[in-house]
């Protein structure tokens, strides 16, 4: 009843008209990114970070949440009309959703996907609200070896899980904890990798660090690989469902949310997989398993409604924990620093009013997002013949003003463009984002929990080894990286069962 009360004061304090502006435009600016490929809500947030410093806290991140669930929405739009997805958890809508628009269904697959985004981030904040404060009563009860645990699974986790690589996670990963290093290290006070630069004694901002890495890597790597044409956009009407397309759609909506948001909560989840495993489902268990590849409507109801559901399910973690499970959750974790709030399990009870209100808007921005996208669909598509140049000269200026508002020095626009190199090689030699953020965010604090464990023990390396879940989490982490191993000495095993067999 006490989360009931909390959540209601939430919805009192969104429902003012400033903070329902805020709301409506971070659902409208989440949309429109979120259509224009390359350019997802982790690096509208960034972009973003710098240019809130004069709001209030609760403000900043109604937009900031708004912001995520529209770019979800968004990549929708341009993989239905244009085959190319604004978000990769969008790659799967693409399959069907283009073949329905270039079947004359573009409405069909547009309304199903933002009608399955409502109900699945309606559900999915539902279970947010359950499940957040069970996860924190049990996070207060953890100690410094638990939570060292938890912040080594994550590395672990987007490191080597997310991506097509182990090595270049783990590269990404080490190039974020040796940024995160940059500074003078607060126990002993010895300056560590600045160069004997004076501006990097406090260490490098998170901020100038994301805005350099998405928005500026992201510019140059497009500038590089730049083309003039434009594709082609299939035109749409206003979207609507026949009685026929309403039956085959509410059942994917439902599974889509349900294996959407367990993969959110998780450390290496993501939208990605769930999107898959949607699609996966619903090929198997539909009545028209024929029409699939030809444009299935419940190929886009169910991934989408995926996608949405990770969305909420990845606050969890962030709200609980601190602990991000993607990048737009990673930078949000950044803006908490940058207005001096501590993540972590403590979060809800030092600023209950913000995070109450943060999730009482997410269930007005999805409202929001269902009025907003299903009217403006046809808008949404023009801002794709938006011209690249233009586009990415402006993301360019307003990341170089947003860096240069932070400390107001003119070194961090060298460092901006350092960091946006960093980034544009990253893109070059195929090496995950997210790894890096999460290193620069949490090497520190998982820096800080290793010698507070260390400091409890007198420097016995035993006291690394808190209660019963940090086994669990180092053994799954063993299995995490012996996978590869185990999977191949299992192949080979069933081969040699098989020939011998075949001898006999």
């Amino acid at each position: 009843m006490d989360d009931l009360g909390s959540l209601l004061d939430g919805f009192a304090g969104v429902v003012t008209p400033l903070n329902l502006l805020f709301a409506l435009l971070g659902v409208t600016v989440g949309t429109a990114v979120g259509v224009l490929p390359g350019i997802g809500p982790a690096m509208t947030v960034a972009l973003l970070l710098p240019l809130t410093y004069g709001l209030e806290p609760t403000q900043a991140f109604i937009m900031f949440a708004g912001i995520l669930y529209g770019g979800m929405y968004g990549g929708s739009t341009t993989s239905i009309l244009l085959n190319t997805p604004g978000e990769s958890s969008s790659v799967v809508t693409a399959i069907e959703g283009n073949k329905m628009a270039k079947a004359g269904r573009a409405a069909q697959a547009l309304a199903t996907a933002a009608i399955g985004s409502f109900v699945a981030g309606t559900i999915g904040t539902l279970l947010l609200v359950l499940v957040t404060p069970l996860m924190v009563t049990f996070a207060v009860s953890l100690g410094a070896p638990d939570y060292l645990a938890i912040m080594l699974l994550g590395f672990i986790a987007v490191s080597a899980v997310l991506g097509a690589s182990r090595i270049r996670g783990f590269a990404a990963l080490l190039l974020g904890l040796t940024i995160g290093l940059v500074g003078i290290d607060r126990v002993t006070g010895q300056q560590r990798l600045t160069l004997d630069l004076a501006q990097l004694a406090d260490g490098i901002d998170v901020i100038v660090v994301a805005v350099g890495i998405f928005a500026v890597g992201e510019t140059l790597w497009v500038a590089a690989h730049l083309r003039h044409t434009i594709g082609q956009v299939i035109p749409v009407g206003r979207p609507w469902l026949g009685r026929e397309d309403w039956r085959r759609s509410w059942r994917p909506w439902l599974r889509g949310t349900g294996l959407g948001f367990p993969f959110g909560v998780m450390p290496a989840g993501g939208a990605e997989i769930p999107t898959y495993l949607s699609y996966t489902l619903e090929k198997r268990l539909s009545r028209h398993p024929e029409e699939f590849g030809r444009g299935a409507i419940e190929g886009v109801a169910g991934p989408e409604a995926a996608n949405n559901a990770s969305a909420a399910g990845t606050l969890v973690p962030l709200l609980a924990l601190g602990l991000p499970t993607n990048a737009t959750a990673a930078v949000m974790i950044a803006a908490l620093t940058s207005y001096g709030i501590q993540p972590g399990p403590l979060l809800l009870e030092r600023e209950s009013s913000l995070v109450w209100t943060l999730i009482a808007s997410l269930f007005i921005g999805n409202l929001m997002l269902l009025v907003l996208n299903l009217p403006l669909a046809p808008l949404w598509a023009k801002l794709l013949r938006v011209p690249r140049p233009y586009l990415y000269a402006g993301i360019l200026f307003f990341a170089s003003m947003g860096a240069y508002a932070v400390n107001a020095q003119p070194f961090d626009l060298l460092l901006l463009l350092v960091l946006g190199l960093i980034g544009f090689g990253m893109r070059r030699f195929g090496l995950p984002i997210l790894p890096l953020i999460v290193g620069v965010i949490l090497g520190p604090i998982a820096e800080r929990q290793g010698r507070m464990a260390l400091q409890l023990s007198g420097g016995d390396p035993s006291g690394l080894l808190g209660g019963a879940l940090s086994y669990v989490i180092y053994g799954t982490i063993a299995v995490i990286l012996l996978w590869p191993v185990l999977r191949r000495l299992s192949a080979t095993a069933v081969r040699t069962r098989h020939r011998e067999h075949a001898d006999r």
